[in-house]
C-alpha cells in the first residue's frame, strides 16, 4: 500500500480540519471525524435516543447522513472542491440507541472532475449496518487555502 506523502496527508488534514469548521450538520449530529488521508476518511457517531425512528432503531436517514459526510471528507481530502452528484445506500443491519457507527470511507476511482467512493458503516461490534456508494464531481475552488 502507498503511504500519502507528507505534503498530501498535511494538506489532506487541513482542507478536513477547515471542512469541519464549517459543517454544521455533522456536528450538530455528535459526528467526529477521528482519521482523514488523501482519498480516505472515518467518522464516528454515537446514536442518540433522539435519533430513534418509529421502530425503536436508528433512523436510516441518520446512517445514510454519516455516510455522506465521511464520503465528503474523503472526496474533499485532495483540497479540491468536490460535492456529491449521487449516493445509493444498502441498509444491511439495524443500528440501536447507544451503538457507535464508524464510517470508513475510501476512494475507488478518481478522474479530473469525477470520483467513485465506497463507505462501510460498521456498529462497534465490527458488524456492517450499511454500504454506500457515492459519485463526486468536482467544482471550481479549494477548500482551503492554507497549504
Amino acid at each position: 500500500m502507498n503511504k500519502p506523502s507528507t505534503g498530501a496527508q498535511l494538506l489532506a488534514e487541513r482542507a478536513a480540519q477547515a471542512l469541519f469548521e464549517r459543517d454544521q450538520a455533522s456536528q450538530v449530529l455528535g459526528m467526529r471525524l477521528v482519521e482523514v488521508r488523501p482519498g480516505y476518511a472515518r467518522m464516528v457517531m454515537r446514536v442518540r435516543a433522539d435519533m430513534m425512528n418509529g421502530h425503536a432503531t436508528c433512523h436510516g436517514g441518520l446512517i445514510f447522513a454519516l455516510a455522506d459526510s465521511a464520503f465528503a471528507f474523503s472526496c474533499n481530502s485532495h483540497n479540491e472542491s468536490t460535492v456529491a452528484a449521487a449516493a445509493s445506500i444498502d441498509f444491511l443491519a439495524s443500528a440501536s440507541a447507544g451503538d457507535e457507527l464508524s464510517a470508513v470511507a475510501t476512494e475507488l476511482w478518481r478522474s479530473q472532475r469525477n470520483g467513485i467512493y465506497e463507505v462501510t458503516v460498521t456498529n462497534q461490534r465490527g458488524e456492517r449496518i450499511a454500504l454506500f456508494r457515492g459519485r463526486s464531481y468536482r467544482i471550481d475552488g479549494q477548500v482551503t487555502s492554507v497549504k
